[in-house]
């Protein structure tokens, strides 16, 4: 139990350690001047893409933000539904009828993938009228200057995708306090902290841009129509296939999540949780615990309690907590007081159990659908056996997202 315990407390401290080394790069991050622009012609059209699924929180004031958006060029925001039957179907039609000269409406043709998001982004790719096509989730709102941070990272060739950390905002609810507290002290941090750091790509499908040419390159959205974490392994294929880079824009974009529940925000993150120990190699996924410190910690102490267990417990619990929200602080308007400490461990319990729970799990729920995850984050059939898991999707990389 002690040699346990020590083991425990060790890699919690060096948990906390490389989550201070963290918050520093997303500092230096968010402090560099903007890329200067290097020409003066004209903008590329840029076609938005916004699958719809439901109707998320805000959704009408989120639509409305990306109606107004400043930018030298044109582009178009074409919205996406399954059907007519979506809640969202009513919404967006009204957008388009507010906004015609920016936003379209798009119905979904079949249903060739198993990705419920990704079976709509092959329409919306084959109606959109620009070449560069910017995947952009229905629950986001974005900064000023967003569409021109893109276009002028795609001024530089070598450029294959440009990807967004993401923020939370809004929270009303303590499922949606803790969600946001998630997406900009973890999510968004590991990001950037792993292309700083390590020049590995995490990119996030909540923001993601992409050349045309680059999509049809690697086979259109249709060559990971039966994968979830398809943002990740797009990504990667950017690099290994294409061999171009991916940029990490330097400015978040704002995930709003205003009233969701504790039990809504933990299954999130168990399919997140699942979506990374299929996308990475079993000692990768291991590595990531080290990103939530206090549940090591308070085990540590436990088997095997005294004075000084609990006090290196109590160190490494505080400094997490003084991470966290130096982190938010520094990655979206409105920062967090210390009211928000019981949120912070509430949110590290339930990440552990998440994170445990896909040792051990391979199916997740997505927005009502249930999908088996194999090797790769390739989903199949809830029947499948481990003998139709192999793919040839990308097995190594570092997701510290989520």
């Amino acid at each position: 139990m002690l040699l346990a315990s020590t083991v425990l407390l060790i890699a919690s401290c060096i948990g906390l350690f490389v989550l201070t080394v963290q918050f520093a790069l997303v500092l230096r991050h968010r402090g560099e001047a903007p890329a200067p622009t290097r020409s003066g012609g004209a903008r590329p059209g840029i076609s938005i893409l916004k699958p719809l699924c439901g109707v998320d929180d805000d959704l009408e004031a989120n639509l409305e933000q990306f109606a107004g958006l400043d930018y030298a060029g044109n582009y178009e925001v074409v919205l996406g539904v399954k059907d007519a039957r979506d809640p969202a179907f009513a919404v967006a039609r009204a957008a388009v009828a507010r906004w015609p000269h920016v936003m379209r409406l798009e119905v979904q043709e079949g249903e060739p993938g198993r990705n419920p998001k990704v079976n709509q982004l092959i329409t919306l790719a084959d109606r959109a009228r620009h070449d560069v096509l910017v995947i952009s989730d229905s629950n986001t709102r974005v900064a000023p200057g967003y569409l021109e941070e893109i276009a002028q990272a795609f001024e530089d060739p070598d450029v294959g995708c440009v990807t967004h950390p993401v923020s939370g905002v809004g929270e009303r609810t303590f499922g949606s306090l803790l969600d946001n507290l998630h997406l900009s002290a973890s999510a968004a941090a590991g990001m950037i902290a792993a292309k700083r750091a390590a020049d590995q790509d995490i990119v996030v499908g909540k923001s993601m841009a992409l050349r045309r040419e680059d999509v049809d390159a690697l086979g259109g959205f249709f060559s990971v129509k039966d994968v979830l974490a398809e943002d990740f392994v797009i990504g990667q294929w950017v690099t290994r296939k294409l061999g171009r880079r991916v940029v990490v824009a330097r400015t978040p974009v704002f995930n709003v999540s205003l009233r969701k529940s504790v039990l809504s925000f933990f299954q999130r993150y168990v399919r997140w949780s699942v979506i990374h120990r299929t996308a990475v190699s079993p000692g990768t996924y291991f590595a990531q615990a080290l990103l939530n410190p206090t549940p090591l910690a308070l085990l540590g102490a436990l088997l095997a309690p005294s004075e000084e267990s609990a006090a290196l417990c109590l160190v490494v619990a505080l400094g997490k907590v003084a991470v966290d929200l130096s982190t938010v602080r520094a990655l979206r308007p409105q920062p967090l007081t210390w009211d928000a400490v019981p949120a912070v461990f509430a949110k590290d319990a339930l990440l552990f159990a998440a994170w445990t729970y896909a040792l051990f799990s391979r199916t997740v729920n997505w927005r009502g659908t249930r999908l088996r995850v194999a090797r790769g984050s390739r989903l199949v059939p809830l029947r499948a056996t481990g003998l139709e898991s192999a793919t040839s999707l990308p097995q190594s990389g570092r997701v510290l997202a989520g």
